[in-house]
């Protein structure tokens, strides 16, 4: 047993000296640096040469084989600006087979898409015809309350009218701030609809594509 466990540990020791030596070759065979400075010209050196700083640089070996090359800042950008474009399309592709994948798994025919479209319509206009209907009622109120406010100065041309009340200043206010608002809903209700008639149509499309409906 004392032999064996010599034996071992003749073994793992020149494995570690073997390993240390191959290190130890591999960097002296890393001899040269070399790169093309700023102007073209080229640049050699036992480290990298300050000319080379930025730049895309050689580093060879004593027989003057290449062996790597350390990233310059020009390569970098390059690099990660391809990568960031390399991303943004895998992305897209995997958004685009889980959007047939979707569409595939939920329909059966280009009816229940069409169904589908026209119930979410069906809210989009109910919710437009609400907001018309206050929008009206608003303007009612407007109209009357500039029918008070003449009575009232600064509105007045009477050098005797009374100054506008503050609960009546403040429901014009309130009126004219609620117009805006719903004014503001009918349009984003409006462009809505518009986006889902186009999402839908694009996904009909799609649909029929994969199925191979004409």
């Amino acid at each position: 047993m004392r032999w064996i466990r010599s034996f071992a540990t003749t073994i793992v020791l020149g494995g570690m000296v073997c390993t240390a030596t191959a290190a130890d070759q591999a960097r002296s065979r890393e001899a040269f640096f070399r790169c093309k400075d700023r102007n073209g010209q080229t640049r050699y050196g036992d480290s990298v040469p300050p000319e080379c700083a930025g730049l895309d640089t050689e580093v060879l070996n004593d027989r003057g084989i290449v062996l790597r090359i350390i990233e310059g800042e020009k390569s970098r950008a390059a690099r990660l600006e391809r990568e960031t474009v390399e991303a943004k399309a895998r992305k897209e592709r995997e958004q685009r087979e889980l959007r047939d994948h979707t569409l595939i798994e939920t329909y059966l025919t280009v009816e229940d898409i069409e169904r589908l479209r026209d119930q979410r319509l069906e809210m989009l206009v109910a919710q437009n015809r609400v907001t018309e209907q206050n929008i009206s009622s608003l303007k009612e109120r407007q109209t009357r309350l500039k029918s008070q406010v003449s009575r009232f100065r600064p509105y007045s041309d009477s050098p005797n009218a009374p100054p506008l009340p503050e609960n009546l200043a403040a429901e014009i206010v309130n009126t004219v701030n609620g117009l805006r608002v719903y004014q503001q809903s009918l349009d984003s209700n409006t462009k809505e609809q518009a986006q889902l008639r186009e999402s839908f149509a694009a996904d009909i499309k799609r649909f029929k594509e994969l199925k191979g409906i004409k």
